[in-house]
Order: C-alpha cells, then sequence, then structure tokens
C-alpha cells in the first residue's frame, strides 16, 4: 500500500496535466466518467493516502489499496480502473478505489492530520493522542486520523528509531516520549519522501523486513499480524522499550488504516 509520501510523488508527477481538460474518461469504475469529460482540472491535491484531482464541479478520490498502481501516458495489459485522456497524454489506474467526492476538499478533510501537508498539527494530534489512551502504538501509527500518510514501514521505523515496543499503550508513554513519536513520523516521513526520490528507500530501511537489530545484533522479532491492525511488525525485544501492561488491557480498537 503505498503510504503519504509516495502520493505526493504521483502529484508531482502528474503536474503536467493541471489546467488540461479531461477529453475522454473510461474504465471499471462504477461511477458517471461522462461527467469528467470536459472539465479541468483545477489542481492535483493528496491527504494521506489518498490521490485526489480537483475538478470544475466534483473532485476524484483515488486510493490505490493494497496493490494498486498507476502509469503515465503509457498503460499496462489489464484494463484500468480509471484512465483519463487530455490533449497532452493520458493517465491510467488500475486495481483501485475511486470515488466522487461532492463539495469543497477543505471541508471534506483534516488537513492538519496529514503528516506531509503543511498544515500539519502536531499539537492537535498529541491531544487526540491523549484522549485514547488505550490505543497500541503499533496501531495509532496505522490510524489515519491521527497520522494521515503514515504506514506500515512508516510505522516500522518510527518506533524503532524511538525505541518504542509496538504493543506499547499511548495512555502509558511518558510525555516526552509521546512528543518524540509524534515529531518522528513526520520527520521520517520527509526522508521517506527524499529517499523515495533517489531510488534509495530500503537502503535506508533499519527495522521494516529486517531480521538483525542493528542496535543490540540481535534477531529481530517478526509478528504477521500484530495489534488490532494485522499488520507486520519488526522489532526488537531488548531496545524497544514496552509501555504499559497491553496484555492484561483490551486495546482500543483503531481507525483501520485507509
Amino acid at each position: 500500500m503505498p503510504e503519504g509520501p509516495s502520493i505526493v510523488i504521483l502529484r508531482e508527477e502528474v503536474s503536467a496535466f493541471t489546467g488540461r481538460s479531461v477529453e475522454r474518461a473510461e474504465g471499471s469504475a462504477k461511477l458517471d466518467k461522462a461527467r469528467l469529460v470536459g472539465q479541468t482540472v483545477r489542481s492535483f491535491r493528496s491527504w494521506g493516502k489518498h490521490f485526489l484531482i480537483e475538478l470544475d464541479d466534483v473532485s476524484l478520490r483515488i486510493h490505490l489499496l493494497l496493490f494498486g498502481s498507476y502509469r503515465i501516458n503509457e498503460r499496462k495489459e489489464s484494463a484500468p480502473r480509471l484512465s483519463l485522456g487530455f490533449a497532452n497524454g493520458e493517465l491510467n489506474f488500475y486495481g483501485c478505489s475511486v470515488q466522487f467526492i461532492e463539495g469543497p476538499l477543505d471541508e471534506a478533510y483534516d488537513w492538519s492530520a496529514d503528516v506531509m501537508s503543511d498544515a500539519w498539527d502536531n499539537r492537535a494530534t498529541l491531544k487526540k493522542l491523549r484522549a485514547r489512551p488505550r490505543l497500541l502504538a503499533c496501531d495509532a501509527l496505522l490510524d489515519q486520523t491521527l497520522f494521515s500518510g503514515s504506514g506500515n514501514i512508516i510505522k516500522n521505523e518510527v518506533l524503532f528509531r524511538t525505541r518504542i515496543h509496538p504493543l506499547s499503550l499511548i495512555g502509558d508513554l511518558p510525555a516526552a516520549k509521546l512528543r518524540e513519536l509524534t515529531h518522528e513520523v513526520r520527520t521520517y516521513s520527509f526522508e521517506f519522501l527524499q529517499w523515495k526520490r533517489e531510488g534509495t528507500l530500503k537502503a535506508h530501511w533499519l527495522a521494516h523486513t529486517k531480521t538483525i537489530c542493528p542496535r543490540c545484533k540481535i534477531p529481530f522479532v517478526k509478528a504477521k499480524a500484530l495489534g488490532r491492525s494485522k499488520r507486520r511488525s519488526f522489532y526488537c525485544e531488548r531496545c524497544q522499550k514496552r509501555y504499559g501492561d497491553s496484555e492484561n488491557v483490551t486495546p482500543e480498537i483503531p481507525v483501520e488504516e485507509a
């Protein structure tokens, strides 16, 4: 599943279509594609893992889900979910969710929750976290109402960097550690973006998919479905401290990764 930084790159790659009129709209997506023809692309935006195409009187929300992809000025052999044609090229999406958004995007999205946005509000995120003390750390970093754009790579890398065990309870993290966590999510997300542009992202992974802890030189724990979010986790039992007794507490169910 592409994470927030990858959607920012997509937004940058399609900038040549900004201001262009949609000349053709087709694909298997079950929406009124004829409505798109003749509309002008006002802007391309992103909110977390949502790629947004703002048109004259409606917007498109595209979510690439787990295995979605896109092609610019080329096509795959399979039929696209949505294909948009412009005078200067075409944009094709595969294996994704496509929906209309009616009304202004600023009314549909809380930009302060987007870790890649200039409107990101760290204080607001801390307040939300403190209101959910039974949320597991591994689930918090996948909750899009808290950290829009954070996915499994960011989760594993940030928890390792901050030395927080993924099964820690948010309410048991010391105040300084909670602040460190929220700060690191945004910091790492922009480093992710830089490395992704360079094509060196995997070379910088310290925990995600790794087998040995680079600090302790002992095997990482690999959990296939950790927390309520049931996503893969890679962590060190020695240097990542577990805060709180989550074994004897029923953790809060997170807002699913979206």
